[in-house]
């Protein structure tokens, strides 16, 4: 068997291709993108012609995944947390239709928000879609739940959920290959409307799903990812969650007092849980992420056994969960061995120097400050929402990706002269195109800053999806092409910008400029390769 040293992504990109996989769907999102990353560059990609273009966005991604494995075929689709509110709409609705070739949606947690908007747990919408979860603990676990993991949704027709983190996905362990699987070949359902969620359908699909739910805590109580380890000390019993269990075996290297319950697979296994809830005092959830065990726990137990966790306060609501944290938890002496000195502070992401954002930012804080005191500028998701931090301060808004767009329109609607939005050529295409039709349908008083570095620049420089279309974009969805306006933001074309810029703001319509310039990054690498 070959072993390599792999990132957490890298781990599960590489079983999905040791298991047959035909194709990965995905759109750019910190702490998932490299998994896509590693499926493209792969020689084993091009000689089995796997599908690994990236997506416009998640919804797309899920729904082409879909078509794939309604073909029989092994698919994988990948996002960071915030993007699973983007495929919502097709993932809860795909538990319902089930699955036909192996599907696992990889949703990539940011605990700590290192690059996130918030701390949303992923586990939530495995049970709200009521389909298995897996939850690796280390990187071998995370290749072992997808190599295995397909055959389990094709066992089960449903789709599955792995729920990583960031530390997890981007932390590097020895992982341990398995034997290469061939490709599955096109298959249909036997049932011809399995796919077909006309409402009298769907209800026989939504009560197939129901009744399956003892199957699925079944495997959860017979999985290998589940694991009661006893232990001397029953006062406490420890249930731990994926990376927690790392984190509490950090903290015990001879093997812990208490009896512990890991937890690497969903829903949870009332079997397990009821043997250590029977020996214990009390109960200890270590998870990293918000407190979906916890909630669980007291919601069903009903027999007055304490729960301790994020809820009462034993760990904090917010934040990663880390070795630290752990041991004060279970009561443990936290000997830290280094401190960070009291000279060292965080310092906050900057854009690079060189950046066209920068001349962008530079030339419409100037405009606006000195000639419209009453403007909002509602910003994106990417690498100009920097523009809120010094020295242009120059946005008001970022929330979600292509929100930039409807919020300066609703601003509008408001009476709010002038609303300025910004987005990026990416995040454009990800989600503000439909925001852009609704403003042309009304013709709403707003000026569209799309700021086009020609690449989707945050997360490392892969493909966007409208690189090189952008005007025919805006011009297809009805935009005034007099009011679609390019320009290059350089010191020489300041001028320019500025007449720009006023221009548009003074016209009471719907307008676009785009200021484009390829990212100093993507360029540079593209020197040094040549």
């Amino acid at each position: 068997m070959n072993k390599q040293l792999l990132l957490g992504d890298e781990a599960i990109a590489q079983a999905a291709l040791d298991a047959g996989l035909s194709g990965v769907y995905a759109y750019p999102g910190t702490p998932s993108t490299e998994i896509t990353e590693y499926i493209q560059t792969a020689t084993i990609t091009t000689e089995k012609n796997i599908h690994n273009r990236w997506c416009s966005n998640e919804k797309t991604a899920m729904e082409a995944a879909l078509g794939m494995s309604f073909a029989g075929k092994r698919t994988l689709v990948c996002m960071k947390h915030v993007g699973m509110n983007v495929a919502a709409d097709c993932f809860i609705n795909s538990a319902v239709t089930g699955v036909k070739g192996g599907l696992i949606v990889v949703a990539a947690d940011d605990p700590g928000m290192h690059s996130s908007q918030n701390e949303q747990d992923s586990r939530f919408y495995g049970d709200f879609a009521l389909i298995p979860m897996y939850e690796p603990s280390n990187q071998q676990e995370a290749y072992d739940m997808v190599y295995n993991g397909f055959a389990l949704s094709e066992k089960t027709n449903e789709p599955l959920i792995l729920r990583i983190v960031t530390r997890l996905a981007h932390s590097r362990s020895g992982v341990e290959q398995k034997v290469q699987q061939p490709q599955n070949e096109i298959s249909f359902s036997e049932d011809p409307r399995q796919f077909i969620l006309l409402p009298g359908n769907a209800r026989k699909r939504y009560k197939i799903l129901l009744e399956r739910q003892a199957e699925f805590i079944e495997e959860s109580e017979n999985s290998p990812y589940n694991k009661y380890t006893d232990g001397v000390n029953k006062k406490m019993g420890i249930i731990a969650c994926g990376i927690g269990y790392n984190y509490l075996m950090e903290n015990y290297p001879e093997g812990c007092e208490y009896p512990v319950l890991k937890i690497g697979q969903y829903p949870l296994p009332k079997k397990q849980l009821m043997q250590l809830i029977e020996a214990c005092d009390e109960i200890l959830v270590l998870e990293d992420g918000q407190p979906f065990v916890e909630k669980q726990l007291k919601g069903y137990l009903g027999i007055g056994i304490k729960v301790k966790g994020r809820l009462d306060g034993t760990l904090s609501q917010d934040g990663e969960l880390n070795p630290d944290k752990v041991a004060r938890a279970v009561g443990k002496e936290n000997k830290s061995e280094f401190s960070i000195p009291p000279l060292v502070e965080m310092r906050p992401p900057a854009l690079c120097e060189g950046c066209g954002h920068r001349d962008m930012y530079t030339v419409l804080t100037q405009v606006l400050k000195e000639e419209y005191p009453g403007h909002k500028v509602f910003s994106d998701i990417g690498c100009y929402t920097l523009g809120a931090n010094a020295p242009f301060n120059a946005i008001n808004s970022c929330v979600d990706m292509g929100a930039s767009i409807t919020m300066a329109k609703g601003a509008a609607d408001a009476g709010v002269y002038p609303a300025v939005a910004v987005i990026g050529d990416s995040t454009f295409t990800h989600s503000g195109m439909t925001g852009l039709l609704d403003c042309v349908n009304e013709n709403a008083n707003v000026t569209i800053v799309i700021s086009d570095n020609e690449t989707t620049a945050m997360t490392g420089g892969q493909d966007s999806a409208g690189t090189g279309r952008i005007e025919a974009i805006c011009a297809g969805i009805g935009v005034q092409p007099e009011h679609i306006r390019v320009v290059i933001p350089l010191k020489k074309n300041y001028e320019e910008m500025r007449q720009i810029i006023r221009e548009e703001i003074q016209y009471r319509g719907t307008s676009v400029i785009i200021p484009r310039r390829e990212c100093i990054q993507t360029l540079s690498r593209k020197k040094r390769k040549k």
